[in-house]
Protein backbone atom coordinates (compact mmCIF):
# COMPACT_ATOMS: atom_id res chain seq x y z
CA UNK A 1 0.00 0.00 0.00
CA UNK A 2 0.79 3.55 -0.64
CA UNK A 3 0.96 6.81 1.62
CA UNK A 4 1.32 10.04 1.09
CA UNK A 5 1.96 12.78 3.82
CA UNK A 6 4.82 15.79 4.03
CA UNK A 7 5.33 18.90 6.35
CA UNK A 8 5.32 16.71 9.77
CA UNK A 9 8.33 19.45 10.65
CA UNK A 10 9.69 17.54 13.39
CA UNK A 11 10.99 18.64 16.86
CA UNK A 12 9.78 22.15 15.30
CA UNK A 13 9.05 23.82 18.67
CA UNK A 14 7.79 27.03 16.58
CA UNK A 15 4.91 25.48 15.25
CA UNK A 16 3.20 24.98 18.95
CA UNK A 17 1.24 27.37 20.40
CA UNK A 18 -0.54 30.14 18.12
CA UNK A 19 2.11 30.67 15.51
CA UNK A 20 0.16 32.24 12.57
CA UNK A 21 1.52 29.92 9.63
CA UNK A 22 0.38 25.98 11.29
CA UNK A 23 -0.05 26.24 14.51
CA UNK A 24 -0.29 23.02 16.63
CA UNK A 25 -1.82 22.72 19.46
CA UNK A 26 0.45 20.36 21.56
CA UNK A 27 2.24 21.03 25.09
CA UNK A 28 5.38 20.90 23.55
CA UNK A 29 7.48 18.94 20.46
CA UNK A 30 7.89 15.47 22.48
CA UNK A 31 3.34 15.46 22.42
CA UNK A 32 3.65 16.49 18.87
CA UNK A 33 6.48 13.94 18.12
CA UNK A 34 5.06 11.08 19.68
CA UNK A 35 1.49 11.92 18.41
CA UNK A 36 2.80 11.37 14.62
CA UNK A 37 4.80 8.59 15.09
CA UNK A 38 1.74 6.78 16.81
CA UNK A 39 -0.87 7.76 14.30
CA UNK A 40 1.54 6.89 11.45
CA UNK A 41 2.06 3.39 12.43
CA UNK A 42 -1.12 2.34 13.58
CA UNK A 43 -2.10 2.98 9.83
CA UNK A 44 1.03 2.23 8.07
CA UNK A 45 2.68 -1.42 8.03
CA UNK A 46 6.04 -2.47 7.77
CA UNK A 47 5.79 -3.53 4.01
CA UNK A 48 4.01 -0.15 3.02
CA UNK A 49 5.50 2.60 1.62
CA UNK A 50 5.07 6.41 2.42
CA UNK A 51 5.59 9.46 0.45
CA UNK A 52 7.17 12.07 2.39
CA UNK A 53 7.33 15.38 0.19
CA UNK A 54 9.33 17.36 2.04
CA UNK A 55 10.17 19.37 5.76
CA UNK A 56 10.99 16.40 7.79
CA UNK A 57 12.00 18.24 10.61
CA UNK A 58 13.24 21.18 11.98
CA UNK A 59 15.98 20.30 14.67
CA UNK A 60 18.07 23.23 15.90
CA UNK A 61 20.95 21.74 18.12
CA UNK A 62 24.47 21.44 17.37
CA UNK A 63 26.34 19.85 16.76
CA UNK A 64 24.55 18.94 12.96
CA UNK A 65 26.05 15.94 13.53
CA UNK A 66 23.37 15.22 16.59
CA UNK A 67 20.32 16.97 15.06
CA UNK A 68 20.87 14.74 12.25
CA UNK A 69 21.35 11.34 14.30
CA UNK A 70 18.07 12.52 16.09
CA UNK A 71 16.19 12.79 12.97
CA UNK A 72 17.43 9.44 11.86
CA UNK A 73 16.56 7.58 15.44
CA UNK A 74 13.19 8.90 15.12
CA UNK A 75 12.54 8.07 11.48
CA UNK A 76 13.57 4.66 12.51
CA UNK A 77 10.88 4.48 14.58
CA UNK A 78 8.53 4.97 11.54
CA UNK A 79 6.78 2.11 9.84
CA UNK A 80 7.54 1.71 5.82
CA UNK A 81 9.73 2.07 3.44
CA UNK A 82 9.94 6.30 3.30
CA UNK A 83 10.36 8.10 0.07
CA UNK A 84 11.69 11.61 0.96
CA UNK A 85 10.98 14.81 -1.66
CA UNK A 86 13.30 17.52 -0.46
CA UNK A 87 11.57 20.23 1.13
CA UNK A 88 13.16 23.65 1.68
CA UNK A 89 13.56 22.85 4.93
CA UNK A 90 15.63 19.66 4.22
CA UNK A 91 19.14 20.50 4.08
CA UNK A 92 21.26 17.76 1.25
CA UNK A 93 23.55 16.88 4.43
CA UNK A 94 20.34 15.70 6.07
CA UNK A 95 19.84 13.16 3.28
CA UNK A 96 23.38 12.87 3.00
CA UNK A 97 23.73 11.66 6.66
CA UNK A 98 20.43 9.30 6.23
CA UNK A 99 21.85 7.95 2.93
CA UNK A 100 25.18 7.21 5.03
CA UNK A 101 23.17 5.75 7.80
CA UNK A 102 20.58 3.66 5.06
CA UNK A 103 19.72 -0.33 6.09
CA UNK A 104 17.37 -2.98 4.17
CA UNK A 105 13.51 -2.78 5.75
CA UNK A 106 11.69 -5.80 4.69
CA UNK A 107 14.28 -6.36 2.19
CA UNK A 108 14.31 -2.61 1.06
CA UNK A 109 16.25 -0.19 1.38
CA UNK A 110 14.63 2.38 4.50
CA UNK A 111 15.35 5.45 2.53
CA UNK A 112 14.99 6.80 -1.11
CA UNK A 113 15.93 10.09 -1.85
CA UNK A 114 14.53 12.50 -4.34
CA UNK A 115 15.48 16.22 -4.78
CA UNK A 116 13.29 17.94 -6.25
CA UNK A 117 9.90 15.47 -6.93
CA UNK A 118 8.69 12.33 -8.71
CA UNK A 119 6.14 11.27 -10.83
CA UNK A 120 4.30 7.74 -9.76
CA UNK A 121 1.40 6.14 -11.63
CA UNK A 122 -1.78 5.12 -9.38
CA UNK A 123 -5.16 4.13 -10.02
CA UNK A 124 -4.76 5.32 -13.75
CA UNK A 125 -3.42 8.86 -12.88
CA UNK A 126 -0.05 10.29 -12.85
CA UNK A 127 0.71 11.83 -10.12
CA UNK A 128 3.25 14.25 -10.06
CA UNK A 129 5.05 14.37 -6.12
CA UNK A 130 6.49 18.12 -5.21
CA UNK A 131 7.37 19.68 -2.30
CA UNK A 132 6.12 23.00 -3.92
CA UNK A 133 2.61 23.18 -5.33
CA UNK A 134 3.03 22.98 -9.50
CA UNK A 135 0.80 24.68 -11.94
CA UNK A 136 -0.16 22.28 -14.10
CA UNK A 137 -3.09 23.99 -16.22
CA UNK A 138 -5.22 21.80 -18.35
CA UNK A 139 -4.89 18.44 -17.88
CA UNK A 140 -6.58 15.02 -18.09
CA UNK A 141 -5.77 12.17 -15.28
CA UNK A 142 -2.69 14.29 -14.08
CA UNK A 143 -2.62 15.32 -9.66
CA UNK A 144 0.20 17.10 -8.04
CA UNK A 145 0.51 15.98 -4.75
CA UNK A 146 2.18 18.81 -2.90
CA UNK A 147 3.04 20.23 0.98
CA UNK A 148 4.82 23.12 1.83
CA UNK A 149 1.30 25.34 2.25
CA UNK A 150 0.54 23.71 5.49
CA UNK A 151 -3.61 25.06 5.92
CA UNK A 152 -3.46 26.61 2.62
CA UNK A 153 -4.79 24.92 -0.04
CA UNK A 154 -4.52 25.44 -3.85
CA UNK A 155 -7.51 27.18 -5.91
CA UNK A 156 -7.10 24.20 -8.54
CA UNK A 157 -8.30 20.96 -8.33
CA UNK A 158 -4.93 19.35 -9.78
CA UNK A 159 -3.34 20.10 -6.56
CA UNK A 160 -3.60 18.20 -3.50
CA UNK A 161 -2.17 19.12 -0.32
CA UNK A 162 -1.10 16.20 1.19
CA UNK A 163 0.52 17.73 3.99
CA UNK A 164 -0.61 17.21 7.93
CA UNK A 165 -2.05 20.19 8.35
CA UNK A 166 -3.69 20.37 5.24
CA UNK A 167 -7.40 21.45 4.71
CA UNK A 168 -7.99 19.21 2.13
CA UNK A 169 -8.55 16.70 4.37
CA UNK A 170 -12.21 18.07 5.13
CA UNK A 171 -12.87 16.10 1.85
CA UNK A 172 -13.23 13.14 3.85
CA UNK A 173 -16.44 12.04 4.99
CA UNK A 174 -14.68 10.43 8.21
CA UNK A 175 -11.79 11.54 10.47
CA UNK A 176 -8.44 10.84 10.24
CA UNK A 177 -6.08 11.36 13.66
CA UNK A 178 -3.50 14.24 13.11
CA UNK A 179 -0.43 13.10 10.99
CA UNK A 180 -1.72 10.21 9.84
CA UNK A 181 0.06 9.04 6.12
CA UNK A 182 -2.95 9.58 3.81
CA UNK A 183 -3.77 6.35 1.97
CA UNK A 184 -4.67 5.35 -1.57
CA UNK A 185 -8.24 5.38 -0.38
CA UNK A 186 -8.01 8.65 1.71
CA UNK A 187 -6.30 10.19 -1.57
CA UNK A 188 -8.91 9.23 -4.09
CA UNK A 189 -11.98 10.94 -2.10
CA UNK A 190 -9.74 14.45 -1.31
CA UNK A 191 -9.28 14.38 -5.25
CA UNK A 192 -12.99 13.60 -6.23
CA UNK A 193 -14.18 15.86 -3.49
CA UNK A 194 -12.16 18.79 -4.40
CA UNK A 195 -13.18 18.18 -8.38
CA UNK A 196 -16.94 18.35 -7.72
CA UNK A 197 -16.31 21.01 -4.73
CA UNK A 198 -14.56 23.07 -7.61
CA UNK A 199 -16.42 22.78 -10.50
CA UNK A 200 -19.25 24.19 -8.03
CA UNK A 201 -17.32 27.33 -7.40
CA UNK A 202 -16.29 27.73 -11.17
Amino acid sequence: MKFFTADTHFFHSELLGDYDFAPRDFKNITEMNETIIKNWNERVGESDTVYHLGDIALHFVRPEKQSNQDVFDLLNRLNGHLVLVKGNHDSRRLFKFLDGNNYRWDGSPKFEFHDVGTIIKLNHRQLILSHYPISLGIVNQIVNLHGHIHHYSVNAKENINVGVDTPEKDYLDYKIPFGTPFSENDLEQMIEGKRVDYLKRR
